[in-house]
């Protein structure tokens, strides 16, 4: 099996069941997991901030998975182009703590989570499983072989 790694305001797609997708320290990011297990394609996502539109369209322009809005929406879009379906796919998502927001000041992460779900709504999608909000850190795995998504946080494992 090989990683990928996504990194913070990074994506990455794949067609290889050999493939395993996993991004870390997804604290008030948003991770979010597509997977289609008819044709075996699946990709993820690590948005940092809600939305562009508010905070830099210049910045979204040079990388758009930096936010939720345009990251998303970037994912599904490859997804589709490379074959996925959208009556097939099996959206996933993490992330989204209060992590160094233990005041509520910024509530970054509940503001990422918060546009997911509009954007989800807004498009028909269904969320399948998620493990959001919190205050912890917490690993966002996808097995290309089964689909399996999967958290890992404080030495636990745990299926989406």
């Amino acid at each position: 099996m090989s990683n990928i790694t996504v990194g913070i305001s990074d994506w990455a797609l794949s067609k290889s069941a050999d493939d395993m997708i996993i991004t870390y320290s997804l604290g008030s990011c948003l991770g979010v997991t597509v997977y289609d297990p008819q044709v075996c394609i699946g990709g993820m996502v690590h948005c940092q901030l809600p939305s562009c539109s508010t905070e830099d369209k210049t910045r979204a322009i040079d990388n758009p998975s930096m936010f939720v809005d345009t990251g998303v929406s970037n994912l599904f879009q490859k997804f589709f182009q490379a074959g996925g379906s959208k009556a097939r796919m099996i959206v996933k998502a993490a992330g989204c703590a209060a992590i160094l927001d233990s005041n509520g000041f910024f509530r970054i992460g509940e503001r990422n989570i918060t546009l997911f779900r509009k954007l989800l709504w807004k498009n028909g999608i269904i969320l399948k499983g998620a493990e959001v909000g919190g205050d912890i850190s917490r690993t966002l795995v996808l097995e290309m072989s089964t689909g399996r998504t999967y958290i890992r946080s404080k030495g636990e494992e745990r299926d989406l």
